[in-house]
């Protein structure tokens, strides 16, 4: 059966694709899941500008009509979750687990979260200020305010890792706060985002306030960023990626939000709960098979403890059943596509050129099968100048690195081209905050994974460009605007 082709969505319509369809495939399958639209850089131009002319209707509309659309289209996201958590398995080749709990359930939770962020305050009252006579005018006292205002039109280019609380977290708040959006998802998963786009037609998002164009060439997503009717890029992918990004948006200086690469440092120091370090970093070898840049896949263990932690990293990865997502008991599925899986296994063959021991891994899991799969591959021996410590591989490949002593563990982590989110594992908790606080990098865990979906996530050096989550995404689609007048 031939899936029915996908079309855009510009300025409220389902449009035709200048340029024809491509196939989105299921790593997990090697089939077709649907036909996307490839759109022609016209035709991104063209929801820019519908998304410039429904701006000025929509970015006046009362924060309570924008929370009940976000919240109306949270509602239809959950009415017809089974069947979006089945694309999005499909199409990104997610454990059942995952693309139903943190895919499709984060997407639908973002636009209530920013439901109620549309009501948040935008003034903020500033201390009145005594001015003497000058020339600036009469004695006086000034009151001030300061307001944010919506930026404009917001580009939303979207990462394929997760095709529902990536593109979640970039449009529900930039719409709460007054933006329209043009959104360009990742080309390898973007079915699941036309479904997003029809909830929020649905849910009564006016024309042009919301537009999705897609397309497997670089040229939909150049026209997305260089269209003069942008002011915005919000942005989650590689770092090469963003930076030629941000060369263009330079050039007319549109605002940015980049998301970029990481190469996580889990400091293991000697006085850890091993098990728990284990838990921790393990996820690195099964959540989302290691496609994610938050993942904690440099591993700097002090040398006493360095021989017990790979052993039980070894157990750890060893209990992971590798295979099919949909199926029961699965925990590490495919990776994105035959090209992401031979990018990452020629890391692991440099890994042993540079003379790394494979302890577990390395190896494709049953070659004669069909899907895009990597086993979990633990390198040992590592030093810190091996490209596989330095560059963010992007999969379920762990690296080790033992340090003597605290000052030389804290070095290894700054030793990096990122600094998205670190982690640090201790028995001593003030020993732990006191590491965490010397580490350059956007986020620091202290004794776990989690994250706080309330604080502020962004990266230092080449991880990225500002902040999100919580609040701080509502601050970053915003500009700060002030108004001063005499008492």
């Amino acid at each position: 059966m031939t899936p029915t082709p996908q079309r855009l969505f510009i300025n409220g319509e389902w449009t035709e694709p200048a340029d024809g369809h491509y196939e989105v495939v299921d790593p997990a399958t090697e089939e077709t899941v649907g036909l996307a639209p490839e759109a022609s850089r016209a035709q991104v131009y063209e929801a820019a500008t519908a998304a410039r002319d429904a701006f000025a209707t929509w970015s006046r509309t009362r924060p309570e009509e924008r929370a009940a659309i976000l919240d109306r289209a949270a509602d239809l996201m959950q009415r017809d979750f089974l069947a979006n958590a089945a694309l999005a398995q499909a199409e990104s080749g997610a454990t059942t687990g995952t693309a139903r709990g943190m895919q499709v359930a984060v997407g639908a939770a973002r636009f209530r979260r920013y439901a109620k962020g549309a009501l948040e305050p935008v003034e903020e009252a500033i201390a009145p200020q005594i001015n003497e006579a000058g020339p600036m005018g009469r004695a006086g006292i000034f009151g001030a305010l300061a307001v944010r205002q919506p930026v404009g039109v917001v580009t939303c280019i979207t990462s394929y890792n997760n095709p529902w609380a990536n593109p979640a977290g970039k449009i529900a708040p930039a719409l709460a706060m007054g933006n329209t959006v043009v959104v360009k998802p990742a080309p390898q998963d973007p079915l699941s985002v036309y479904r997003m786009a029809e909830a929020l037609a649905e849910a009564g998002v006016p024309a042009g306030v919301v537009n999705v164009v897609s397309g497997s060439a670089p040229g939909v997503g150049e026209a997305a960023v260089d269209s003069p009717d942008v002011d915005m890029v919000s942005f989650t992918g590689s770092t090469s990626v963003g930076q030629r990004i941000a060369e263009v948006c330079g050039r007319s200086m549109k605002r940015q939000l980049m998301e970029l690469g990481g190469k996580g440092a889990a400091v293991v120091l000697d006085d850890a709960d091993l098990d728990s370090a284990v838990a921790g970093i393990g996820t690195t070898f099964s959540f989302y098979s290691g496609q994610i840049c938050t993942a904690p896949t440099r591993v700097l263990v002090q040398r006493t403890v360095h021989d017990a932690l790979i052993e039980k990293l070894t157990a750890y990865a060893g209990y992971l059943a590798v295979g099919d997502p949909t199926a029961k008991g699965t925990v590490v599925g495919p990776v994105i596509s035959a090209a992401h899986r031979d990018r990452i296994e020629s890391y692991v063959e440099l890994g042993r050129k540079e003379g790394a021991r494979v302890v577990t891994g390395g190896e494709r899991p049953d070659p004669t099968g069909r899907g895009f799969y990597v086993a979990p591959t633990l390198l040992a021996d590592c030093t810190n100048d091996m490209r596989v410590v330095r560059e963010e591989i992007f999969g379920p490949v762990v690296v080790v690195v033992p340090f003597d002593d605290e000052e030389e563990g804290i070095a290894l982590a700054n030793d990096s081209d990122y600094g998205l989110i670190d982690y640090v594992w201790s028995g001593d908790v003030a020993r732990a905050f006191r590491v965490a606080r010397r580490l350059r990098a956007g986020g620091v865990g202290v004794n776990t994974i989690g994250r706080n979906m309330e604080a502020p996530f962004g990266g230092f050096k080449r991880s990225g460009v500002g902040r999100d989550v919580g609040s701080y995404a509502l601050h970053a689609y915003s500009e700060l605007q002030s108004i001063v007048w005499p008492g």
